[in-house]
């Protein structure tokens, strides 16, 4: 059986940590930084864990 490689854009997209949680970047946090205010802007920072089926997903493809 070969070896399953890693899905590359997943990969760019996802970081798995020391606990094996699946992180990614949430949305609206591109561009246009000066329209959004500074509640608004805390809550869209940082980094959010997948759940359930999208998390199961994301570790296929990264060969987990």
């Amino acid at each position: 059986m070969p070896k399953q490689k890693t899905h590359k854009g997943a990969a760019k997209r996802y970081k798995v940590t020391g606990r094996g949680k699946i992180t990614h970047n949430g949305a609206w946090r591109g561009h246009n930084r000066h329209k959004k205010n500074s509640r608004r802007w805390r809550r869209v920072a940082g980094d959010k864990a997948l759940t359930g089926g999208d998390a199961k997903r994301a570790a296929r493809l990264l060969g987990r």
